[in-house]
C-alpha cells in the first residue's frame, strides 16, 4: 500500500520559528499583534487540534478508504499529473467548505474557533476547531469516489494547511500584484478574518484566491477600511474549552429551547449564523447592506 506522511507534525518546527521571526519583526516595526494571552489560546488550541487529529483522520481515512474501494468511478494512478489535478480539485473542496462553514450554522459551529481571536498573527492560524475534523471531510468525498487515492488526498489538504499558515500575518502588507491576482495572500485573508460589515463571508480561498472571484466572494483589502478582527459578537474569553464548544452549546439553545415548530428547530442548524425564526435575526448580507445605505447616506 502506498504510504504518505504525515507532514504536519514535521512542519511545527517552521510554525514555531516563523513565529519567533514575526515576533521580531513586528516589534522591531512597532506593529502590535501579539497578545500574550491570546497567542497561548491559540497555541493550546493547535495542540489540542492535533491530539484530537489522531482519531479524527483514522474515521477520515476510514470513510475515504471505503468510498475508494468499493464506489470508485476510476482508477487515478499515483502519478506526477494526478497530483495536479489533485491540487485544484482540493482547492475547489476546501473553497466550498470553507464558504459553507460560514454559511451553514452547524459547520459554523466548529469552524467559529478559527475566527475567535480579536489579534491577527502566525499563532492565530494555529487556532484550530476540536470538533470539526469529525465531520467536515465530506466535503472531500467526492475525491475517492472520483478515484484519487485517500493517501494523496490527506496529504494534499495537509499541504493547503501548510500553505495557509503564512497569509496569517500583518508582517506582509501586499505581495505583487501577478502573485494577488491568483493566489490568497495575507491581504486577501485579512479581510476574512474582518468584522467589518464589508468583509464579512469574504475570501474563502484555501490556496488559490480564483474560487471566490469566480463566485461572487472576493474583497479586496481597503487602505480606508481598517480590518476589525474577531467576531461581530466576540467570545471574549481566553478559555480553550469554553472557544471550543460554546457555539454548539448556543446553537443547541437556539434550536431546542422554547416554543419553536419542527422546522424553526431544524432551520437553527442549518440556517446561517445571526438566523432568527421570528425574523428578528441578522445576517452578513443585512449587516453589509445597512453599513453600504449608511455610507451612501454620507
Amino acid at each position: 500500500m502506498t504510504e504518505f506522511p504525515d507532514i504536519i507534525l514535521y512542519a511545527i518546527p517552521f510554525f514555531i520559528i516563523s513565529m519567533l521571526l514575526e515576533l521580531y519583526v513586528t516589534a522591531k516595526e512597532n506593529i502590535k499583534t501579539y497578545e500574550k494571552k491570546d497567542a497561548f489560546t491559540s497555541i493550546t488550541m493547535g495542540l489540542g487540534n492535533v491530539f484530537l487529529g489522531y482519531f479524527s483522520k483514522a474515521l477520515v481515512f476510514l470513510s475515504f478508504f471505503y468510498v475508494y474501494e468499493n464506489f470508485r468511478i476510476f482508477t487515478i494512478p499515483v502519478v506526477w499529473w494526478s497530483f495536479i489535478l489533485l491540487f485544484f480539485a482540493d482547492d475547489f473542496s476546501y473553497y466550498w467548505f470553507h464558504r459553507i462553514s460560514h454559511e451553514c450554522r452547524i459547520f459554523w459551529a466548529s469552524h467559529v474557533v478559527h475566527h475567535s481571536s480579536q489579534h491577527y498573527n502566525l499563532s492565530t492560524a494555529l487556532r484550530q476547531t476540536w470538533s470539526g475534523g469529525f465531520y467536515t471531510f465530506i466535503f472531500w468525498i467526492w475525491l475517492p469516489l472520483l478515484g484519487f487515492h485517500p493517501g494523496m488526498i490527506v496529504l494534499q489538504m495537509s499541504i493547503s494547511l501548510i500553505y495557509q499558515f503564512w497569509i496569517h500575518t500583518e508582517a506582509i502588507d501586499k505581495t505583487p500584484s501577478w502573485f494577488e491576482a491568483v493566489m490568497n495572500t495575507p491581504s486577501h485573508h485579512r479581510v476574512h478574518h474582518g468584522s467589518n460589515p464589508l468583509y464579512l463571508d469574504r475570501n474563502h480561498a484555501g490556496i488559490l484566491i480564483i474560487w471566490d472571484k469566480l463566485f461572487g466572494t472576493f474583497q479586496p483589502e481597503l487602505k480606508e477600511e481598517k480590518v476589525i478582527y474577531g467576531l461581530v459578537s466576540n467570545i471574549n474569553t481566553y478559555n480553550p474549552v469554553k472557544i471550543a464548544f460554546i457555539e454548539w452549546i448556543n446553537m443547541f439553545k437556539d434550536a431546542f429551547s422554547g416554543k419553536k415548530s419542527l422546522k424553526s428547530r431544524f432551520l437553527y442548524l442549518v440556517k446561517p449564523p445571526g438566523w432568527k425564526h421570528d425574523g428578528t435575526g441578522k445576517l452578513s448580507g443585512d449587516l453589509r447592506a445597512e453599513w453600504e445605505e449608511s455610507v451612501g447616506s454620507k
